[in-house]
């Protein structure tokens, strides 16, 4: 079944936990993707898609997302992730995204990036571009995660 999105969001969330998995959890939770079961996709945006602040869908549902997350249990430790859709004026684009040690302005520098450098690698020109950024300092077990649904 091909299917193309209609809507997609920017989500991003931190949390802690007993164990790294629960931390992902709390993350996941806070991002507000935490109810649905998450299939990875690539990094493609297709033209029609409209952009959507927030959504709600029946728990348990398959939420296809683009997203980034790092977790670390090294306390006092600085984690972030990003995520960035650039489009073209026609609509179609390209979604990049980043974790890893640092802060959040790194990380939205980042993505914002490697969107650009996946548009001129397709000789596409830049018409907007979004980033959504998130970061937290480890006390335990940390991680944070940022995505675009797609639905």
């Amino acid at each position: 079944m091909n299917q193309l999105a209609t809507r997609y969001s920017l989500v991003s969330g931190r949390g802690e936990g007993d164990a790294p998995l629960t931390a992902f959890d709390a993350a996941l939770l806070e991002a507000t993707v935490g109810n649905y079961n998450l299939v990875r996709v690539s990094s493609v945006m297709p033209a029609g898609a409209v952009y959507q602040d927030g959504f709600e869908l029946p728990i348990g549902t398959v939420l296809y997302i683009a997203y980034g997350t790092y977790r670390s249990s090294v306390a006092g430790e600085r984690i972030c992730a990003a995520i960035g859709v650039g489009r073209t004026a026609e609509g179609h684009g390209m979604i990049m995204e980043y974790a890893g040690p640092g802060t959040a302005e790194d990380a939205g520098h980042q993505v914002e990036r490697m969107v650009r450098e996946s548009f001129g690698r397709r000789g596409w020109e830049v018409a907007s571009i979004q980033v959504r950024t998130v970061e937290h300092v480890v006390e335990t077990n940390g991680a944070v995660f940022a995505g675009c649904p797609l639905w």
